[in-house]
């Protein structure tokens, strides 16, 4: 087929779907992840140019149609096996570079990853925090090693953008030794902290840390992979979102943390540090 048959097809059938919809082009083009101006070129046929994979993959997805059908290759709308699963459930078990988690981060290299941590984020902790956390958690040590290291060389590529943000009282019930970390040495929380104040130094602007008040805010620990997926930690599983419109959700929602912040991102190793010096009792 030629290429503006193709882009002619798409066109209408682009057009179908927004009638049906009952939406108007701003909630459409938010529904499948693009803004106004993009969805109007494409429909406009302006260009022969087709929308990215990604794009394709959100709009078949989020109206319930085939790739097949939207493309104008076929005149059957139902959806095929093409169309990934709006939800999975991947176990947290194994070899971190054998996981679907570390695929997901290569897949999303060159877009913006969000996350939120369950506690220390995890490419910012030593062997002795990882030692001790395995321990408890009866998670193997290698497992974790492994996992903390693929996550610093990842924020070390050029095109990597993460943003993390969690509660500072966290970092500060850490720095006291409290919780699951009464039994972590002082030394040992000192050496943490001074190091996730080293690493947030070297690493920033690839990687930003803000810290909010978790008194006034809440947050599950989860994953926002670009606009592929998001993973929500639940212990020894994630449940993992692939449709548009959750992870639009909980992005919004990732934003609204930042927003929140009271230790921004520039601040963030100088208040780590800051902890790393406070008195604690042995």
């Amino acid at each position: 087929m030629d290429k503006r048959d193709l882009s002619t097809l798409f066109r209408e059938r682009l057009k179908t779907l927004l009638a049906r919809s009952d939406l108007n082009q701003s909630a459409f083009a938010t529904a499948v992840g693009i803004d106004r101006s993009a969805l109007s070129q494409l429909l406009s046929g302006s260009s022969t140019r087709l929308p990215r994979a990604e794009t394709l993959l959100n709009i078949a997805a989020e109206f319930k149609v085939s790739l097949d059908w939207l493309l104008g290759l076929s005149h059957d709308e139902g959806v095929t096996g093409e169309i990934r699963e709006s939800l999975e459930i991947e176990e947290a078990l194994g070899s971190f570079d054998r996981t679907l988690l570390a695929r997901w981060h290569a897949e999303a290299a060159g877009t913006k990853i969000r996350y939120v941590p369950a506690g220390l984020p995890d490419l910012l902790r030593t062997e002795s925090v990882v030692d001790y956390e395995a321990g408890i958690a009866n998670r193997s040590r290698e497992a974790q090693i492994g996992e903390t290291q693929y996550r610093i060389d990842y924020t070390r590529r050029p095109e990597t953008d993460m943003e993390v943000c969690m509660p500072r009282h966290t970092l500060e019930i850490f720095a006291r030794g409290l919780g699951v970390w009464s039994g972590l040495p002082v030394s040992d929380r000192r050496e943490q902290l001074h190091h996730m104040a080293t690493l947030l130094d070297d690493l920033y602007p690839t990687f930003r840390l803000f810290l909010y008040d978790g008194r006034m805010r809440y947050s599950i620990p989860y994953t926002i992979f670009g606009p592929y997926r998001a993973a929500i930690y639940a212990g020894d599983m994630y449940i993992v979102l692939n449709a548009t419109q959750p992870i639009q959700r909980l992005t919004r929602h990732f934003d609204n943390l930042i927003r929140a912040a009271d230790i921004n991102a520039h601040e963030a190793a100088s208040f780590t540090h800051s902890l790393a010096e406070m008195r604690f009792d042995p």
